[in-house]
């Protein structure tokens, strides 16, 4: 069965940056947290996603490519606003991170992701990666879609816009 194991940081810097991004715009067709029914279209690709629940950093997960017309229609049967975001991919060791860079109402919010071969992979920090939010449910793009960053009202470590 394919899994994901993948761990999320806020970032704190702009020591990530280089290169250019590939706009994303994402959307849910089901938020449950049991499984997940996820569209994106990444650039010129599309692809429908599927994910289980999460025990720990990892959970089963499904994706497939699918035509862009057919992205397109699902989502306008999506639950909720769509999310858009500008990923880059910035190597660090042996490993790359993809770091998102959100926009619209989830503007300011910089999260970067690592996916890993076994939950206990030890990999290096760097420099510019902040606080794990791995299972902290407000990061979840699921949850942004619905709870965006820019209308949190909590005040603290998690609102400090990355920069």
């Amino acid at each position: 069965m394919p899994v994901e194991i993948e761990r999320k940081f806020l970032v704190e810097t702009s020591g990530w940056r280089q290169g250019a991004g590939v706009r994303i715009c994402q959307g849910y067709l089901n938020r449950d947290p049991q499984r997940t029914v996820r569209v994106r279209l990444a650039g010129n690709k599309a692809f429908l996603t599927i994910k289980g629940p999460s025990t720990g950093a990892v959970r089963r997960e499904f994706e497939y490519e699918i035509p862009v017309l057919h992205a397109a229609a699902l989502f306008e049967l999506c639950d909720g606003p769509v999310i858009e975001k500008i990923r880059y991919l910035v190597p660090s060791g042996s490993l790359v991170w993809e770091v998102d860079e959100f926009l619209g109402e989830n503007h300011g919010l910089v999260l970067a992701e690592i996916e890993l071969e076994s939950e206990d992979q030890a990999f290096e920090r760097p420099p510019w990666l902040g606080r794990e939010v791995t299972h902290d449910p407000r990061y979840f793009n699921a949850n942004l879609c619905t709870h965006p960053f820019s209308h949190w009202e909590e005040v603290g470590p998690h609102r400090k816009a990355p920069v």
